[in-house]
Formats: structure tokens, sequence, C-alpha cells
């Protein structure tokens, strides 16, 4: 970004049952809220956000951020320095870009992915039992195992 220039922000909010919402750019933000609702950004920078049951939140690219809340529903980030994060019950966090972490409630799930050189070394799931894996903390994956955050 050329010295003193402003980034574009993109930006998109919904709301109802069924609502979606999609953004693409960098520092592109997405938010709906809704029962059955659906989130997507891409971008460096990017957020999505959901919260309502059965949401779905997914964001693509460096630094990206995912976050849902509500019962059923799924958190997806990709790309490098990427965070997922899922609260209510019976979702899934799911951060699998290289450096990437994950949080969620506890009684949900966890996934992330592990690189070595650009390549996947490692893949795993793990539920938050609030001993092992903390609730609301998050967890990327080093040497095949999970490590908290600091």
């Amino acid at each position: 970004m050329a010295p003193g220039k402003q980034p574009q922000t993109l930006n998109s909010a919904t709301t109802g049952d069924f609502a979606h919402s999609i953004t693409t750019g960098d520092y592109a933000e997405s938010a709906t809220t809704g029962r059955f609702a659906n989130s997507a950004t891409t971008g460096r920078y990017a957020n999505s956000a959901t919260t309502g049951d059965c949401a779905d939140s997914t964001t693509t690219g460096r630094y990206a951020n995912s976050a849902t809340t509500g019962n059923a529903s799924n958190s997806a980030a990709t790309g490098d320095t990427s965070r997922a994060s899922a609260m209510g019950r019976g979702a899934v966090a799911a951060s699998i870009g290289r450096d990437g972490a994950a949080k969620a409630a506890l009684g949900n799930w966890i996934v992330c992915a592990e690189w070595n050189d650009g390549v996947p070394v490692n893949v795993r799931a793990a539920q938050v039992d609030g001993v092992e894996i903390k609730a609301d903390t998050f967890y990327k994956l080093s040497g095949g195992a999970f490590v908290e955050l600091a």
C-alpha cells in the first residue's frame, strides 16, 4: 500500500433468517445474523462473522478471521496466520492455513493444520473438554500436538 493511502474497506451486513453476506478484497468484512445465515470473505485481513443457529462463517486470506456463535454453527479460516472461533453448542472451528489457530466453546470441536515448507504435515481435530483443550482459548498445531497460544 502506498504511504499515506488508506485501505479500501468493503463491508456487507445482513440480518434475518436465511440471510447471506459475501465480500472480497483486502480488509473485507462480512457479518450476518439469523438462523441458517452464512457469511464469507476473502482477502488479506478479511473478517467474517455470523450469529444464529446453524449459521456458518468462512474466510480465506492472510491474517483472516472467522467467528460464529449459535448452536450447530461452524467457522472456517484458511490462509496464513488465520483464526477461527465457534461458540454455541455442536459447533466446529477449523483453521487450516499456515500458522493458523482455532478456539471453541466447551463441547465443541477445533481443527488445525501444521505446515512445513509450504506442505501440510499434520491435520488434527479435538473436542474442547476443558482439561486438555480449554474453552475459548486459541490453539495451533506444533509437532503434531495442540499448543495453547499465549
